[in-house]
């Protein structure tokens, strides 16, 4: 038999949701730093700049998930409905 889960907190959602952006950008961020680096071996004669772009690219493309994962409004295609209009549509 399963017990009765209590619902979670809000405290505890909002730290899933910290751990959740920290572990993404450090995932994205290691990604963009080991294709630059390989870019930088291969193709640039060990310049340091592909590097820092491709690292940029990783963290800036992390910060935009955590940011949507906050802030459900900025999610394309996503219409914030008012109250009034939940009402008028019945």
């Amino acid at each position: 038999m399963s017990t009765p889960s209590k619902p979670a907190s809000s405290e505890d959602i909002l730290g899933q949701k910290y751990d959740r952006c920290l572990a993404d950008f450090l995932v994205k961020a290691g990604v963009g730093f080991s294709v630059g680096v390989v870019a930088s071996v291969i193709l640039f004669r060990r310049r340091t700049w592909p590097i820092a772009l491709s690292t940029g690219f990783g963290a800036g493309a992390a910060y935009a998930d955590c940011d949507r994962s906050f802030n459900s409004a900025r999610v394309p295609g996503t219409r914030i409905v008012s109250p009034s209009e939940l009402t008028s549509s019945k």
